[in-house]
């Protein structure tokens, strides 16, 4: 029997890297309102901490703060810049900025379910680094899981504002051992006309 298998997995596996992507990208753009409703610049209110529930745990702090964001590279905490930082190519694959940008190559990855949901996936390269994987809900078509750096995310509670649905809540899971080390939450969107005064460009 695994003789017989193993050619069959490869194939399977050739034929979602010859698969084209454009299908499940519309998809998740429509899933979430359209690409014109993408955030460009915005602002987000958000709580962290280590631990995977709303609560922190027992010793463990919770922190919040208030960010501005002008996607793909500026990110604000108060008047200060954050310069380069992981963080905002997670806010670009969660807001799926990635997915429209011109340098993004975007190839099919095989099916994946997670947490009894089955999904479909998407490999994106070009323009971050290392390569992120999408898992997209089958379903729903919404981002309900992403692999980078060593991390897997996993996406919930979703909101709306501005036509925009997003993922409210991330709980970030080590690859290795699938233990959730991290709870994030935005509290708060708002979606920005243009940048408020007093914010430098770097």
């Amino acid at each position: 029997m695994p003789c017989r298998l193993f050619p069959l997995l490869l194939c399977l596996s050739a034929l979602a890297h010859t698969a084209e992507p454009q299908p499940l990208v519309e998809k998740a753009l429509a899933a979430v309102g359209g690409k014109d409703k993408l955030l460009k610049i915005f602002r987000m209110e958000e709580i962290f901490h280590f631990g995977a529930t709303p609560e922190p745990a027992e010793g463990k702090k919770r922190s919040t703060r208030v960010s501005v964001i002008e996607q793909p590279a500026l990110w604000w905490i108060g008047k200060k810049e954050r310069a380069a930082e992981p963080a905002k190519d997670d806010v670009r694959a969660w807001s799926l900025d990635l997915l429209v940008d011109p340098k993004s190559q975007i190839e099919v990855i095989p099916d994946l379910t997670d947490e009894g949901r089955a999904c479909a996936g998407l490999q994106v390269s070009g323009s971050v680094t290392p390569a992120m994987k999408f898992y997209f809900d089958k379903e729903t078509n919404l981002l309900q899981r992403l692999d980078w750096r060593g991390d897997f995310y996993r996406f919930s509670d979703w909101r709306e504002h501005d036509g925009l649905r997003y993922a409210a809540k991330t709980t970030i899971f080590k690859l290795k051992d699938n233990k959730p080390w991290f709870y994030h939450e935005i509290t708060n969107l708002e979606r920005l006309a243009q940048l408020p005064e007093g914010l430098a460009k770097p």
